[in-house]
Order: structure tokens, then C-alpha cells, then sequence
């Protein structure tokens, strides 16, 4: 896309756009010496450790790393790409941008859209101000409780009940236009709107340009809400509603609440929450996803608690799972039943409401709350419909930790109510908390399958295995010194001694391997735990612990007491 703008222009617009005035335009600048300084909008911090060099045009955070020129500020300020920015800065300096043939017929085939939307938006917000019948907009926005500073953030505005308010006071180019985004219809003698009688909000891109526009009844139509239609600039998966204002209200956007309106969104923004945004009516897809994914990795996903908010957050659940990737954290907050984000922050507050997205279902938990919904699990027969229901889903999932912690969880589940405290230890279960983690020989034998190296660490411990074969696999590794997974390939391959059968059903009892670096973890914990068991041992030797106590002088039982203290306090 930077190839499209001539290099030259950019490097122009650099110089002649004081990255002082374009900084000052979005936070508050303190003149320190020759530079400028401010808390930085990138991170939170107390004391200010962004820097303006005036002169140079180049800032520089201390505290985070944060540096570059005025696109790069916009690009991180206003979350727009390379060529938004330079559009935006272009804009400042009061010129145009040169584009390519193609990207400036590109360019003003859509111009006169959004300036038909633009023109309809004002025009919207006007008649909430100014229209004889704003009193029914107005009655609803203080219902609402809405402030006049969140009514302008949000660019709320009012379709009145007539026929042609918007599409007859259009001229001609501009009411073609909205004939053809299906904004006004001219099926009748006269032009004929799509939004009467509503409470208008604007959908913005993260320009903040006008792309379409929802609608919410102020009467009794049967659709409480309506979006525009599909056009050559408003694409419904490809837009969030909220998105724009959430970046323009934070320094910088750490999670996002995904809720499922309009009027959730504004009325959270009311109360403080500034973080929540809202799909267009369609469930929450791809596209979707790749938005919000792109402004940051902790997404909260907030659904009435009602049986199409269940599918919807399923729906939700199941386009996101194969997206994810380390780092990436999701959860799903369900409301009770009959309520929804608006109701329930006026009812309870926005400190109670925090603590509800605080307790939000981690994905891990929510996904197999939903598939054993109905289930009965101290059957074998419906474990058996739990692991049918799942296991395509988690075999085609990415690799990742939640890929291997979900197989871990479905193993758990699906098997007899028993579960392990460490590896080869049996415990009582206790439902609150639990862990599955293979018996202590197969994590030994699955470590050192994906690290053969780590037999090193083995050759000192007194590890006793239970299992012959377990034993033979590790005597194999140490005996032809294995130190990699291709040399362990390369010895079985080549085996004439009959190790290769003998290691035939190592693992046949694992339902699901785990990922390598869950099975070294688990090598690693037992060569600690051993370790810390020699280390013991060894100092019960040397205070003589290991002999009958009625053998030492008072002097070493002294010594071994305090040994045995030191000890305990460590372990």
C-alpha cells in the first residue's frame, strides 16, 4: 500500500507537518527545554516518560519503547494503517494525496458516498436537537439516562416519523447515492426512508468516517432494530460498532467487552466502560474476530442470558477456536436470564458490573460447559458422547497450550472418576480443582521422547519404574547416549537387538499425546522432585539420620534436628 503514494510525498509531508502540532491534537504536551514531555498514551504511567523533539520531529518513550515520527504516532494513537495515516496527516497539512491511477479511481468512486452518509449523520443529529417532534428521541434518551458528553462522543442522532426527511431535502447526485446504498427507496411517488421514527446511531470505521447507520424504534415496530444494508462502503462483518470511539477514549486498548447492541455499548460507555463494542446484528465471525484481534489479544464476550445469547456465544466459540494462538485470551460472560448489558449496569452499577467481567468464563472452561450440557458424566455411555461430540473439534484446532490443555481436560472427563496430584501418585478427587497428568514412567518415557537429551539429568537420580518397559525405553536412550529425537528415530530404525518391538505399546494406553513442550514440563517436574528427594537423602546420611536413633550422641541428634528443620523449611 506505501508503494501506491509516491515515496517523495510522504518524506514532504514529514517535514512539513510539525510532529509537535499533530501529538498536542491528541494529548497534552508540558514544554521541557527544547523538547516537549507527557505521560505516555501507549502505556500507563504516573510520571512522564514521553518525549517530542521539536527539531528532529521524533518522539521516544522511556518507560515502554514507544518511538517514531507523526504516521507512526497515528498509526499507534488512531489504530490506522500506513496509508490512513498519511491520509490523516495529509489532511492536517491541508493538501491532497497523490495516488496511482488505480487508487485514485478507487478513491473517488467511494468520496461521494461518504459524503452523502456524512451529510445524512449531520442532518440526523440535528433533528435530536432541533426537530418539532425530538421530544419522543429525547424522552427515550433520558430514560436511558444518556448524557449530552456520550450522546457527542457517540454521534447519536433522530430519524423523525416522515416519509422522506432525509431523501427529500437531497439533491440529485447525492439522493442517487443513497438510492443505491438502499438508505431511501424511490419505489413510491416520492422518496421514501428507510429510518423513520428512530433513534440513529452512526456506524464509524476506525477513520471515524460514517459507513452506515442502526437504527432503534422509538415506536412499536415489530424490528426493535435495523442496520443499513450492505453496500459499496458498508460491509456488516467487516465493522464494529464502538471500535472507533473505544480507541479514541483509551491511551490504549488493553481488552475489549463484546457485547451484542447498539444501546450495550452507549450505556457501558456511560457508566465508565469505555472497552465494550458490539457486532452488526450477525453472529460473531472471521472478519469480525480478525478486527478486534488486530487491536488486542483479550476479548470478553458478553451475551444475554437467554437461548439465542447461548447460541450466539457458542457461535462465537466456535469461530474464534481455530484462530487462536498463544498469547490470545478469551473469555465468556453469560448474564441472567431476561437481562442484557444496558439494563443491567443501570440496576447494579458499574463497580458490580466489573466484578461480573472479572468472573467471566475463561474459554478452556466455557467450551466444555457447553458440550457436556445435558450430560451426565458418571455414565460411561454419555463420556463416550462428550469425547464424540469434541474430539474432531480439538484434533483440527492450531497447536497451542489451550489445544493441549483441552485434550488434558477431555482425557480427565472422560475417564474414571479419579485424577492424579503429581505423577504416579493417586489421590482422593476433589471436583474444585483438577489436573491430569500421566503416571509417572509414561511422562518420563513421553519427556524424554521429545527431549532424549534430558536422560543426562537422570543418570544420578534413583528413579524406580514400575513398568519393565518404561525402565528398558530409559536404559535405551542412556545406553547409545541419544541426544536428540532424530538420533532416537535413527537407533529404533536401525535396531537389531529387538528394542524396536519391545517399545511397541509404550504409549498404546495414552488417549492423547500432549504437546512436546507439556510432556518435558511434566520430565522436568519429576528430575525436580527427584533431585529435591536426593538432596534429602543426603543430608539425612550425613546427620546420621539414616541410623537408629538411640546411636547418636546427643550432640549429632542435635545436628540432625536442626538438619531435618532446614530441610522442611525448603521442601
Amino acid at each position: 500500500m506505501a508503494g501506491q503514494i509516491p515515496q517523495s510525498f510522504i518524506e514532504e509531508l514529514r517535514e512539513r507537518v510539525p510532529l509537535v502540532d499533530v501529538v498536542s491534537s491528541r494529548i497534552k504536551l508540558k514544554k521541557a527545554g527544547t523538547s516537549y514531555k507527557a505521560c505516555c498514551p501507549f502505556h500507563n504511567e504516573n510520571t512522564p516518560s514521553f518525549n517530542v523533539n521539536a527539531q528532529k520531529n521524533f518522539y521516544h518513550c522511556f518507560g515502554c519503547g514507544a518511538s517514531g515520527d507523526a504516521i507512526s504516532f497515528l498509526r499507534e494513537y488512531d489504530n490506522l494503517n500506513f496509508v490512513e495515516a498519511v491520509e490523516e496527516l495529509a489532511k492536517i497539512a491541508g493538501v491532497e494525496v497523490p495516488r496511482d491511477q488505480r487508487l485514485q479511481q478507487a478513491y473517488d468512486e467511494t468520496k461521494p458516498y461518504f459524503e452523502a452518509l456524512d451529510a445524512v449523520d449531520r442532518r440526523y443529529r440535528e433533528a435530536l436537537a432541533n426537530h418539532t417532534s425530538k421530544d419522543v428521541a429525547q424522552r427515550y434518551i433520558k430514560m436511558r439516562g444518556l448524557s449530552d458528553e456520550v450522546i457527542e462522543r457517540f454521534g447519536i442522532g433522530y430519524a423523525p416519523a416522515e416519509r422522506d426527511f432525509v431523501g427529500g431535502q437531497a439533491g440529485d447526485r447525492q439522493l442517487a447515492k443513497l438510492v443505491e446504498m438502499k438508505l431511501v427507496s424511490q419505489k413510491y411517488e416520492r422518496p421514501f426512508d428507510l429510518f423513520q421514527n428512530r433513534l440513529m446511531f452512526p456506524i464509524r470505521n476506525m477513520r471515524g468516517k460514517t459507513v452506515g447507520f442502526g437504527g432503534r424504534t422509538l415506536g412499536d415496530d415489530k424490528a426493535k432494530y435495523i442496520n443499513s444494508p450492505e453496500s459499496r462502503v458498508f460491509h456488516k462483518s467487516n465493522e464494529i460498532y464502538g471500535l472507533f470511539e473505544a480507541s479514541r477514549a483509551l491511551r490504549s486498548i488493553e481488552k475489549l467487552l463484546v457485547v451484542e447492541g447498539y444501546m450495550d455499548v452507549v450505556s457501558l460507555a456511560q457508566h465508565g466502560i469505555d472497552y465494550a463494542v458490539a457486532t452488526l446484528g450477525t453472529a460473531t465471525n472471521a472478519e469480525n474476530l480478525g478486527q478486534l484481534l488486530r487491536r488486542c489479544k483479550k476479548l470478553i464476550f458478553c451475551f444475554d442470558g437467554d437461548a439465542a445469547g447461548m447460541r450466539a456465544a457458542q457461535k462465537a466459540m466456535d469461530n474464534l477456536l481455530p484462530m487462536y494462538e498463544n498469547g490470545m485470551q478469551f473469555s465468556f460472560l453469560i448474564l441472567p436470564q431476561g437481562e442484557d448489558p444496558d439494563t443491567l449496569i443501570r440496576e447494579e452499577g458499574a463497580d458490580n458490573f466489573e466484578k461480573r467481567i472479572e468472573r467471566a468464563l475463561p474459554l478452556s472452561e466455557f467450551f466444555f460447559q457447553v458440550h457436556t450440557q445435558g450430560l451426565n458424566l458418571d455414565l460411561p455411555e454419555d463420556r463416550g458422547v462428550l469425547r464424540s461430540r469434541v474430539q474432531e473439534i480439538l484434533n483440527d484446532l492450531p497447536k497451542s497450550a489451550l489445544k493441549s490443555g483441552l485434550w488434558d481436560r477431555l482425557k480427565e472427563l472422560t475417564s474414571p472418576r479419579k485424577k492424579f496430584s503429581e505423577p504416579g501418585r493417586q489421590v482422593t478427587r476433589e471436583s474444585s480443582e483438577i489436573r491430569v497428568i500421566r503416571t509417572k514412567d509414561i511422562a518420563i518415557c513421553l519427556g524424554l521422547y521429545f527431549a532424549p537429551e534430558r536422560h543426562q539429568a537422570l543418570n544420578d537420580l534413583d528413579i524406580t519404574f514400575q513398568s519393565e518397559t518404561a525402565a528398558m525405553f530409559v536404559g535405551f536412550i542412556t545406553k547409545f547416549k541419544i541426544m536428540s529425537q532424530q538420533d532416537l528415530m535413527y537407533q529404533l530404525a536401525v535396531d537389531q537387538q529387538g528394542y524396536r518391538e519391545r517399545f511397541f505399546d509404550l504409549f498404546s494406553g495414552i488417549e492423547a499425546i500432549p504437546e512436546p513442550d507439556i510432556a518435558i514440563e511434566e520430565l522436568d517436574f519429576i528430575i525436580k522432585r527427584a533431585i529435591e528427594q536426593k538432596k534429602r537423602v543426603d543430608a539425612l546420611r550425613a546427620a546420621k539420620l539414616i541410623t537408629s536413633p538411640d546411636q547418636l550422641t546427643d550432640e549429632e541428634r542435635s545436628q540432625a534436628q536442626a538438619v531435618t528443620t532446614r530441610i522442611s523449611e525448603h521442601l
